[in-house]
């Protein structure tokens, strides 16, 4: 059943998908979550609760000093275990729907990080 040690058995499935928020106050914080190389972009979002890859979640992003939050789903599409090699951060990274609010999201997250999506500085993910 689990696929990897020390893993139980999920429960049935939810209803209603997860509702995640993210504060994020820093450019190298937002550089180090987006996840550009995903259709339609997406973000990395630390947790230590368990997702499933295709999971639908609901996330609520507050980025800088914007006083309005994003509203945008997504489905999970890469998982963080606990106690990856290389101490990498645990959490899921969540592409965004491809629809209106996910697009705004993206060209959000793109203007403020602007030149800062060339670097090759390490990210959450890659």
């Amino acid at each position: 059943m689990a696929d990897r040690p020390g893993a139980h058995a999920a429960p049935a499935a939810v209803a209603r998908p997860g509702v995640l928020s993210l504060n994020i106050r820093e450019k190298a914080a937002l550089y180090a979550a987006y996840m550009p190389f995903l259709k339609g972009g997406g973000i990395f979002i630390p947790t230590s609760r368990e997702y499933r890859l295709g999971e639908e979640v609901f996330m609520l992003l507050s980025l800088m000093d914007d006083p309005n939050r994003i509203a945008v789903q997504g489905k999970v599409v890469w998982i963080t275990p606990t106690g990856v090699q290389g101490n990498r951060t645990q959490g899921i990274g969540v592409q965004f729907t491809q629809d209106e609010t996910g697009g705004a999201a993206r060209a959000t997250i793109e203007k403020l990080l602007g030149e800062s999506l060339a670097s090759s500085r390490p990210t959450h993910t890659l």
